[in-house]
């Protein structure tokens, strides 16, 4: 797989990230920037990119399976009363520029194409700040904006029909291991109590390592998390669950999300606390 121009993210002189801005890829995986490998500050991974069970799976950044009908979330799309289908139906991020460059992170501008026109512009920041010696976090803004005449709407498979299944927005995808990561927020444990809530944190353990997720805005938090731990580890938070989200043209849809990675398994208590420092700070 054949990259250029890949930032490293560093934490107190350590990197802890590395950003794929120009990634060769099929089409069909809906070719986009994303964030592998991203470690903990002792070294573990804590991503995983285009995994056997689903090679669209990017590391860390947006995926949207449904802008107008366009795929950019890559893999087959939902057809309500058709299932998963394979269309050729897929768009892509292209990065543009760099407004802002650091060591410990940057903003960029980007193009969301599909079928030769451009829809949407975003404008993403990513930040990356230590908490303590065991753990720092990832701060992820994107705003999408409708740069189209015409209304556009994100939709999920959940929008289309499937239950359940509403991912589409800011992804992490995991490293799969041996065991099954854990999952909890601050009242509930498990995938089938947390997937598809509301909840101001969300925790995913696996061996050695937690990743707490945190909506850093009231927009952000209104969000549903989508939680896989079962069939691989991954999370996300839901753009559109219930019904579509419209974008008129010339406005601009804003999602903030901020993750903790940690070295070891945290408590609920370690979690809140170190959540409430990097969205605070």
């Amino acid at each position: 797989m054949i990259t250029h121009d890949t930032p490293v993210l560093r934490v107190a002189g350590r990197p802890v990230a590395r950003y794929v801005t120009r990634p060769e890829l099929p089409a069909r995986l809906s070719p986009r920037p994303y964030l592998h490998p991203v470690t903990t500050l002792a070294g573990t991974a804590v991503t995983d990119l285009s995994p056997v069970d689903h090679t669209h799976h990017l590391g860390v950044g947006v995926a949207v399976p449904d802008v107008e009908g366009h795929n950019f979330w890559g893999g087959r799309t939902y057809v309500r009363e058709q299932g998963p289908t394979e269309l050729d139906n897929h768009g892509a991020q292209r990065h543009s520029t760099f407004q802002l460059r650091d060591p410990d992170g940057f903003v960029e501008e980007l193009r969301w194409v599909a079928s030769g026109a451009e829809l949407l512009r975003e404008r993403r920041t990513v930040a990356a700040t230590e908490l303590t010696d065991t753990a720092w976090a990832l701060d992820f803004t994107f705003s999408l904006t409708n740069v189209t005449p015409d209304l556009l709407s994100i939709g999920s498979p959940a929008t289309n029909g499937r239950p359940g299944a509403a991912y589409g927005g800011f992804f992490w995808r995991a490293r799969k291991e041996a065991e099954t990561p854990s999952v909890f927020t601050a009242d509930h444990e498990g995938e089938p109590e947390v997937h598809g809530t509301r909840a101001d944190w969300l925790a995913l353990a696996g061996t050695g390592w937690t990743l707490v997720f945190a909506g850093a805005t009231d927009r952000t938090r209104h969000d549903p998390w989508f939680v896989r731990t079962a069939e691989y580890p991954g999370v996300g938070a839901s753009l559109a669950t219930d019904e579509r989200l419209p974008i008129p043209p010339g406005d601009t849809a804003v999602r903030r999300i901020v993750t903790v990675v940690a070295d070891g398994c945290l408590s609920r208590a370690e979690a809140a606390a170190l959540v409430r420092k990097a969205v605070n700070q």
